[in-house]
């Protein structure tokens, strides 16, 4: 895979087409006949090279099924990890309690909210999920290995994982009983 480091803005634009290209499963030769445009135009965008007009983005946003605005997003924050004990909490005035907030959730999200109690042994292996979906992980009890299957992180009761879904990921429990809540947001 072809990383293009460079941050002009033609650079970003680049990157996004390849990048939901890749996510849809298409190839150049398929992107550019869905969207009525040559294979060679598409190949020069997704190499920085070229200034393509709006009415050709319309047409390559159109063809990958995605708003034309997805082209200019910036790339999210891929992995946030909190451990125990770190992050701002709030305390309540009238009792010992304090919240943490972990996570946010954007404009336009669903989520859907999991208890997790698994055993060590065989980990769980997910495929990617469409793209756009992030895991969160909380360890509640015990402790896991998760997130991306490329580049699992290590964590204890109390530790905190969010990491995008659209690719494969996995969960593996480290000690016996271990306890997660899983929250899984799509757009």
């Amino acid at each position: 895979m072809t990383i293009i480091s460079n941050d002009a803005p033609i650079m970003i634009l680049a990157q996004a087409i390849r990048r939901e290209r890749l996510q849809s499963g298409m190839s150049v030769s398929d992107l550019a006949r869905r969207a009525g445009v040559a294979k060679s135009t598409l190949s020069q965008l997704e190499s920085g090279l070229g200034n393509p007009s709006i009415e050709t983005l319309w047409a390559l946003a159109t063809a990958l099924g995605i708003q034309v605005t997805r082209f200019f997003e910036q790339p999210a924050q891929t992995v946030t990890v909190i451990r125990a004990g770190e992050g701002a909490a709030l305390k309540a005035d009238d009792a010992d309690y304090a919240a943490t907030l972990l996570a946010d959730c954007p404009p336009g999200i669903r989520r859907d909210l999991y208890r997790v109690h698994a055993q060590p042994g065989q980990p769980h292996h997910s495929q990617a999920h469409p793209a756009g979906t992030f895991e969160h992980v909380f360890v509640c009890q015990g402790a896991a290995s998760a997130g991306p299957a490329s580049a699992p992180v290590l964590l204890h009761a109390g530790d905190y994982l969010r990491y995008p879904a659209n690719q494969p990921h996995v969960f593996e429990a480290l000690e016996p009983d271990t306890v997660a809540v899983m929250l899984i947001e799509h757009s």
